[in-house]
Formats: C-alpha cells, sequence, structure tokens
C-alpha cells in the first residue's frame, strides 16, 4: 500500500431541510466526519441505520454535494470552489456499488448493453472492442458470455450483483465505494460476493469503502473499521484491534449485539435507548443518553476524534 492517501476527508459536514406539517427543519446528517483511505486497502464504514454512512460514500463519488469540510481524492479537491472541475478529473477512477441489485439495473435494458453504458459515455472503442470488453468483464465476475443478451430478472440476486460490479469495473477504476453490497443476498451468496470483491482488490488493486451493518461481513473485507453514529465517526482503528479491543462505548455495544455461541463470553453494560434523531441530537456526545459510562463533561461537551494508540482513534471523554 502506498503511504499516500488516495481518499482524505477532513471535517466533512452535510445537513438536509426536511419539510413537515409545522415547517422546515434541518436534519444534521454529517457532523465533522474525518477518515482516509490509503491505496489497496479497504475501510469498514459500519453504524446503525440513519448514521450518515450512506452519505458520506454518495458524496465521495459526488452523487450528494458536500455542505461543508473538504473531501481530497487522488490529490485533488472536490469540494472546493471549482469542486466539478476537479472531479471530473478523476470522475473514472471511481465507482459506486449500490445496494440493490434489483433497483440497480434496468429491467428493460439487456445486460450487455448496461454493462456497456460506461463505455458508450466514455467513447473511444470500436464496436469490436466494446464487445470484447464487455466479455471480457463478465469472465471478470464469473459469468458466462451467453449472458450478454438476458435481461436482468433472469438472474439470480447473487448474479445481479455480478452484473453491477461488472459495470463499475468497465472503466478500470481505482476507487469503489460498495454501499451494502450483501445485505440484500441471502447468506450463502453473501459470502461469493465478498469473497468476488476480495479476488477483484488482489488482481486490480482497488481500494474500497465498504459500507455495512453486518459486523460478520466487515470483518472478512476490511482493512481497518470506522465505526459511526449519529453523523459521526466515533472510532477508527485496524481491524484486529476493533474486534478484540473496542475502546468507544457504542463500538463495544456493536459487537456485543452480534449473536456468539461462546456461554463463557463477557458481555459488557446493556445499551439501552433508541438513536437520537438528527433533526434535534442532544448536546455534547451524541451517544451519551444511551452510554452506561457517561458522566457530566459527555452531556455538555461534543467530543474530538484523537489518537488513543497506534494507528486508532477514538471519540469519547473516556480517553481525555
Amino acid at each position: 500500500m502506498s503511504d499516500q492517501p488516495i481518499v482524505e476527508v477532513r471535517d466533512l459536514r452535510k445537513t438536509f431541510s426536511v419539510k413537515h406539517a409545522g415547517g422546515v427543519s434541518t436534519l444534521h446528517a454529517l457532523s465533522g466526519v474525518n477518515f482516509e483511505i490509503m491505496r489497496g486497502e479497504t475501510l469498514g464504514l459500519v453504524g446503525e441505520s440513519g448514521s450518515g454512512k450512506t452519505t458520506a460514500g454518495r458524496i465521495l463519488v459526488g452523487l450528494v454535494p458536500a455542505g461543508s469540510g473538504s473531501v481530497r481524492l487522488f490529490g485533488h479537491d472536490i469540494t472546493g470552489a471549482d469542486g466539478k472541475v476537479q472531479l471530473a478529473k478523476v470522475r473514472t477512477r471511481l465507482q459506486f456499488v449500490f445496494q440493490d441489485p434489483y433497483a440497480s439495473l434496468n429491467p428493460r435494458m439487456r445486460i450487455g448493453s448496461a454493462i456497456a453504458e460506461p463505455l458508450d459515455i466514455a467513447g473511444g472503442l470500436s464496436r469490436k472492442d466494446r464487445n470484447d470488453r464487455v466479455a471480457e468483464l463478465l469472465d471478470l465476475v464469473g459469468l458466462p458470455k451467453t449472458s450478454i443478451d438476458r435481461y436482468p430478472h433472469e438472474f439470480s440476486g447473487g448474479q445481479r450483483q455480478r452484473i453491477v460490479i461488472a459495470r463499475a469495473l468497465a472503466l478500470n477504476p481505482e476507487f469503489v465505494v460498495c454501499d451494502e453490497p450483501v445485505s440484500a443476498l441471502d447468506v450463502s451468496m453473501q459470502a461469493q460476493i465478498v469473497n468476488l470483491l476480495l479476488d477483484l482488490q488482489d488482481r486490480l488493486g482497488l481500494s474500497y469503502l465498504f459500507i455495512a451493518h453486518d459486523l460478520a461481513v466487515v470483518r472478512a473485507v476490511s482493512t481497518r473499521v470506522a465505526v459511526m453514529y449519529a453523523g459521526s465517526i466515533v472510532e477508527t482503528a485496524p481491524k484486529s484491534q476493533i474486534y478484540s479491543d473496542p475502546q468507544h462505548p457504542y463500538s463495544r455495544a456493536l459487537l456485543d449485539a452480534v449473536p456468539r455461541a461462546d456461554p463463557d463470553y463477557v458481555r459488557h453494560p446493556v445499551v439501552s435507548g433508541e438513536v437520537p434523531s438528527l433533526l434535534d441530537p442532544p448536546p455534547g456526545c451524541s451517544f451519551h443518553p444511551r452510554c452506561p459510562f457517561a458522566f457530566e463533561r459527555c452531556r455538555v461537551e461534543v467530543p474530538i476524534l484523537k489518537e488513543s494508540g497506534p494507528d486508532r482513534r477514538v471519540a469519547c471523554h473516556l480517553f481525555a
């Protein structure tokens, strides 16, 4: 892996206006997110639904504009005054794999045309080279060349996700955002798609942002893990450290929620309550209403993501 990150996110913030019967409220989707991704690694981004994981991923590929902060991709700041110009320079070097393969493909478009669509938009290929590239991509993801003339409804969920991955690889990207790419599949298909992503990473030198809520899947895929809660990252660490020694109380709660067959496993104090509304986030640490270790400082002061050991950071006043 290179010593220079290909993705640098600093103090990323994003809000949305939400209309309701009483008027308009502000939803704080991201509140000062910081992380980086090195070349050739996978950063697993985990957290409960509504924590802001998908919003962060969509901002990285330009599907959603950033509110404030900075996002640098391959050294280009895509959030500055000329952000669109800078994003255009790296557009073909990044791609997005959506959660639902059923909704990711046009049901009226043959698979060959769907995979070739990025090639057609980019241009520069003869019809023969285009068709050869589509056949190569199908082989790369483990599908027969005869799939070219078939429609999406003729494939299983796992096969459709392979097709979506093939389309994402059409322009030889270096960085891919995978937004819960296996959550819509059954367990056996999940394992196959995870193994495919790992194989493609080794063969093509890809870097991933892997968004998920399934900690078992994240453990199989990731190099490092970032834990998100209510729009903020509360802990980042190498995979082995997160799973063996989580520091933030929320990280511990996530791991304790995983079913275990070990009767001697000692769980931490139970976390109760619900994720706070991002329309009205609590003051101080957003986790303090549910944290069994919260004290007065947690209720009034927002913790900053700070180093708590080699290559790991935690946003918690317990580690001040």
